[in-house]
């Protein structure tokens, strides 16, 4: 429902009409706001306080430092950090968290433009025949004439709600998650880099100990010709010798490949073609600096992981949708103006005669909407549940993440003593079959065992070496990336006023911390 009054200056009774009637809408609307209403929805969903999940011992204070942004620099290989930069520089991946930021930003323009008034201008020119036959009479009627019109009009929605200034600061909270989603795209796109890469390192050194395992199967094959041609051994000997050298070198032509692909897929992180990967030097990755976890790791963590961050700025877009969508329930009152000039012909256009002036309020109040209102809040708070939904089981996942990388490195660190020794013996034990079979004093199937023994215990530390360093790169990940949302003014809102985690406005009346964030 709108209504438009209009005034000329001069008309003192007219414009106090105008007063009077303005008042008894004002008062009917107030009295009739009550006709829709949103008694009886509301949500109890609340974030979750990192404190109260357990993690005194998944997750200890160690009084370690927070990954930097250089964190790869621990490996030692200076490939590995300029790799990681030119995936950031060009990756189609960011220009797309990119694009969304931008566009989350021309929605904070959008909504702030909302809260001041606006105007136009515009211009109409009209020729027209009337007829004589019509209203108006010769020698009007029967002529053609031209009718100019100049018009400036201004608006101004009052928001005397916060309507507007809700759905500005969800498009604020919109833009600083996307903000936090550039950074989380970035910290997966470093640490993926990190990770292929020591993939790569990985199938090269199981390439180097394939390449040796040749060799040492050829000193077997060796052995055992020179034993046939002794009658020590026989052709059977010799033909397993020639068949375990064909398979050591289908396992280095195998790896080739697995290096070649890898490649590939390096180049493709690096947001170029796969030729690019081929350029990439072998790397030398150093085993990396100890692990210790920082203090207080679930409290700080929701300010190091961007994925939280985006998360919980997600959750006060939706607080905020909420209250715009209250807003809509009561009365909406906007002031309009119109000022101009009207007239037939050009030569009258400009005269002060010609001006023509309107101003009034216009009020637009829901009185029946068949429960469109009441649905659309509805859809709000279903929203702002599956945020807080979102971001508890980020947190939870954040958490488990964490303390899932920290394990499995300690995991890794006691098998690793294990598997050394077992190397060393098994090494020793190859030797001496060696030195026996070469002596005439054992069979070639000691020999052969003993290899494959040896050969699966050096894949085995190889293998746990390389994926210590994917754990750690994992919980560089796991624990930001080294970024710091406090240091960029991405800092989650302050908890309620009470606090406790942030909550839905309530059905009844918005809340003490809901009036405090639209304020913000």
């Amino acid at each position: 429902m709108k209504s438009y009054h209009s005034f000329a200056p001069g008309r003192s009774s007219r414009a106090a009409a105008v007063s009077v009637a303005s008042v008894a809408l004002t008062a009917m609307t107030l009295a009739l706001s009550g006709c829709v209403n949103y008694l009886g929805i509301s949500s109890n969903k609340k974030i979750a306080e990192p404190a109260q999940y357990e993690t005194t011992q998944s997750v200890p204070n160690e009084g370690g430092a927070w990954p930097s942004l250089d964190w790869a620099n621990q490996f030692g290989d200076p490939q590995l950090p300029k790799l990681i930069a030119e995936a950031l520089e060009g990756n189609p991946s960011i220009a797309q968290a990119q694009a969304r930021l931008a566009k989350a930003q021309s929605y904070i323009e959008s909504s702030r433009s909302a809260l001041f008034p606006q105007v136009t201008g515009s211009y109409t020119w009209t020729r027209e025949r009337y007829s004589p036959n019509g209203l108006f009479a010769p020698p009007i009627g029967g002529k053609w004439d031209s009718e100019n019109s100049v018009l400036a009009s201004a608006t101004w929605d009052l928001d005397l709600w916060g309507k507007n200034r809700a759905k500005l600061q969800a498009a604020v909270s919109q833009q600083k998650a996307a903000q936090a989603e550039v950074q989380q795209v970035r910290v997966a796109l470093a640490t993926s880099v990190a990770s292929t890469y020591n993939q790569l390192a990985q199938l090269y050194a199981l390439r180097d100990i394939a390449q040796h395992e040749i060799e040492n199967r050829q000193t077997v094959g060796s052995i055992t010709n020179d034993r046939v041609g002794a009658g020590l051994d026989t052709n059977v000997e010799k033909q397993t010798a020639n068949g375990n050298i064909a398979t050591s070198q289908s396992s280095l032509t195998d790896l080739d490949g697995q290096i070649t692909v890898v490649r590939y897929q390096l180049g493709a992180l690096l947001g170029k073609g796969p030729d690019r990967g081929l350029q990439i030097a072998q790397p030398t990755l150093n085993v990396g600096d100890a692990v210790t976890l920082p203090d207080n790791v679930p409290a700080d963590l929701v300010s190091r992981r961007p994925d939280l961050v985006a998360a919980r700025w997600q959750v006060e877009a939706s607080m905020q949708g909420v209250k715009e969508a209250k807003a809509e329930f009561f009365p909406d009152i906007n002031l309009a103006a119109n000022f101009g000039f009207d007239s037939f012909g050009w030569s009258d256009l400009f005269l002060w005669s010609s001006r023509q002036i309107m101003a009034g309020p216009a009020i637009h109040l829901p009185l029946f909407d068949a429960g469109a209102l009441r649905a659309q809040l509805k859809g709000r708070y279903a929203d702002f549940d599956l945020d807080v939904a979102n971001y508890n089981q980020t947190l939870i996942n954040a958490l488990n993440d964490v303390a899932t990388q920290v394990s499995s490195i300690r995991s890794i660190d006691r098998q690793e003593g294990d598997a050394q020794r077992a190397l060393d013996a098994s090494t020793k034990a190859y030797q001496l079959a060696v030195i026996r079979y070469r002596a005439g004093l054992s069979p070639q199937l000691q020999v052969l065992n003993a290899d494959d023994n040896r050969l699966a215990a050096e894949q085995a530390v190889t293998n746990l070496k390389m994926r210590r360093r994917g754990l750690q790169i994992g919980l560089v990940k796991a624990l930001g990336g080294g970024f710091d949302a406090t240091a960029i003014g991405l800092a989650a809102p302050p908890p309620d006023g009470d606090g406790a985690p942030s909550q839905a406005p309530s059905d009844a009346t918005e809340t003490t911390a809901a009036s405090a964030h639209a304020a913000n």
